[in-house]
């Protein structure tokens, strides 16, 4: 079977109906699909909303780039069972079909550029110094194809529970690799926001569960690097019609499925106030305890 356009849709090109070329299973919680994309050419960092076509869930789900092979147009999903959704997911076989909605989102790239990288990037740091991508469990996916874009230079730091997964292209076009487990199974044990160098690069990319990325995020403002971040929420349509993944940012209410999933890490961590911005007082000074009744 061939994949075909959905001609009911506003835009056929960016939706279609593709058997699964193949599945595999990484660990015992990741898996990887791989299918025929003869629409639009995905960006790193962008996503698709996945849906099986013989499933039992209403909503699709929204699963980024992995990798994208152009001449072949070969597109893979890494792809964490983490509920109803995403386990349907993981029990197609190869053959079935999956409607494939995308490419949708921004992407990593025009976040970077080389001449930015050159100059020391924002923060001034040493010219030629490099990007650095940081990456939590399943978030090392929308990086992986980050890393495929830039082809070289950039250095990855990337964080899992226990032993690691994903990491096969990145591995190969890092200038340095390091890798931490919270159970010190594989590299460093401990959680990755530790074991970065943040000073005096031009920029850091960020994808991972939410206190990783504010970890990431507090430690890049305290020393002025730019810090790039790629939200994960529910997603219901994917093209910001539905504002069912709306998020908090410090310029009002945005959707993460159009507006994102990528965005300054300022935007959605503000900075923290210090003693320089203002008089800063114990809790119990200003609420007293309440007497009880």
């Amino acid at each position: 079977m061939r994949p075909r356009y959905l001609t009911t849709v506003s835009n056929p090109k960016r939706c279609l109906v593709s058997p699964v070329l193949a599945r595999a299973d990484v660990t015992a919680a990741v898996f990887r699909l791989e299918f025929e994309w003869p629409g639009p050419a995905p960006g790193a960092g962008q996503f698709f909303m996945l849906k099986v076509q013989r499933g039992g869930t209403f909503l699709p789900r929204p699963i980024s780039v992995y990798r994208w092979d152009a001449p072949s147009r070969r597109l893979s999903f890494l792809i964490l069972k983490k509920g109803r959704g995403t386990v349907e997911l993981g029990q197609l076989r190869a053959g079935e079909e999956v409607t494939l909605t995308g490419p949708l989102g921004n992407r990593w790239g025009p976040f970077f550029s080389p001449a930015f990288s050159a100059a020391g990037g924002a923060a001034g740091g040493a010219p030629g110094r490099a990007v650095a991508l940081v990456g939590g469990g399943i978030g090392i996916a929308p990086l992986s194809a980050f890393g495929d874009e830039l082809g070289g230079g950039f250095d990855v730091y990337a964080g899992f529970r226990s032993g690691s997964f994903g990491l096969e292209s990145l591995s190969k076009k890092a200038d340095t690799l390091v890798i931490a487990s919270e159970d010190g199974s594989e590299g460093r044990k401990g959680r990755i926001p530790d074991f970065v160098e943040y000073r005096d690069r031009p920029c850091v990319f960020a994808c991972g569960p939410l206190p990783m990325l504010r970890a990431v995020a507090d430690r890049c403002g305290a020393v002025g690097v730019p810090c790039y971040i790629s939200m994960e929420t529910t997603m219901a349509c994917g093209v910001g019609a539905c504002l069912g993944c709306t998020v908090t940012t410090a310029g009002g209410n945005r959707r993460c499925c159009a507006d994102g999933p990528i965005f300054p890490a300022e935007e959605i961590f503000p900075a923290r106030p210090s003693a320089s911005d203002g008089p800063i007082f114990p809790a119990e000074d200003i609420f007293p305890a309440r007497g009880m009744i």
